[in-house]
């Protein structure tokens, strides 16, 4: 057995590394997000009990996500991910991180660099096509591929994403506008975490809107436009023009606690929707001030040139 303790990264650099060996890994969360175990119903920050889990628990099968990453100059790497993987807003906030802040003072360090990031108004443009042949062009501010969707605070990013049901959900972010924005809002904090939270939430979900595009598979080729960074699991990797991803169902063994319940099936019960419900009156409530600001200033602009 092995056990790995951190945060995302570095399950993921232990999970690359021993996947399809037979060993299995078993998490102390002890790093900023802790995504993967809070996927698996594991504790953070419980070091007592995560020992426990790995001396006492059982082996689980869980998916792995294999890429083959394109890098300019058309060299190619491959690497593996157990959380998510993307590129625009997520990549460029982990790229601006100041990696000694986040130290000190955990995931508020990213505060700043989501500043920072959303002052960079490119858009990326690429072509997707999926294991059933369709290719397709898109214009995105940010795609996100996950192998689970569930973040913190009880945020479900990606609702259709389990990490042992073998195969992956990936969302495009495609903001036009602040009312897009106040859709992509709606419709995560929202929908995905409240309503769709009990079986008579699920059945008054409204249908997607342009702001958001979800695309679910096994395998997935992604190439863009130009160079753009890419996020694996929390970590920043670099610079990349696209990646071939398939889902290795099953390739990574986990260890959990004795009787626990698969992720698949706890995936579709009922939760906690009151921190998700919080959040999204706070993000709401933001873009609303921030679009209220926006709109005063080009107001004002007008009368200074009139």
């Amino acid at each position: 057995m092995v056990i790995a303790a951190g945060g995302d990264g570095t399950i993921r650099a232990a999970a690359e590394t021993i996947a399809g060996s037979g060993v299995p890994l078993a998490l102390v969360a002890a790093g900023t997000g802790n995504l993967l175990a809070r996927n698996l119903d594991l504790l953070a920050d419980d070091i007592p009990n995560a020992i426990r889990t790995a001396v006492r628990g059982v082996d689980a099968g869980i998916d792995l996500a294999r890429l083959e990453i394109h890098r300019p100059g058309g060299v190619r790497e491959n690497a593996a991910f157990v959380v998510m993987a993307g590129f625009g807003l997520d990549a460029k906030m982990l790229a601006n991180t100041d990696d000694e802040l986040k130290r000190r003072i955990g995931w508020l360090a990213y505060v700043d660099a989501i500043r920072k990031a959303l002052r960079d108004e490119n858009r990326l443009r690429m072509a997707y096509r999926t294991e059933r042949g369709t290719s397709r062009t898109v214009s995105a501010h940010t795609l996100i591929v996950g192998n689970c969707g569930a973040l913190p605070a009880n945020i479900l990013l990606l609702p259709n994403a389990v990490v042992d049901d073998g195969r992956y959900e990936a969302v495009f972010l495609r903001p036009e506008s602040v009312r897009g924005w106040l859709q992509i809002v709606f419709k995560i904090f929202w929908e995905n975490g409240v309503v769709r939270r009990t079986p008579l939430g699920r059945r008054l979900l409204t249908p997607d809107v342009a702001a958001l595009r979800y695309v679910v598979g096994r395998e997935l080729q992604v190439r863009l436009s130009r160079p753009e960074e890419l996020e694996l699991d929390g970590d920043s990797f670099g610079l990349a023009t696209g990646f071939d991803l398939r889902i290795d169902a099953g390739g990574l063994t986990v260890r959990v606690p004795e009787g626990s319940r698969p992720p698949a099936v706890r995936a579709g019960e009922e939760s906690d929707p009151r921190p998700t419900a919080l959040l999204a009156a706070i993000a709401i409530l933001a873009l609303a001030a921030g679009a209220t600001v926006g709109i005063n200033r080009i107001l004002r602009r007008r009368s200074r040139r009139r």
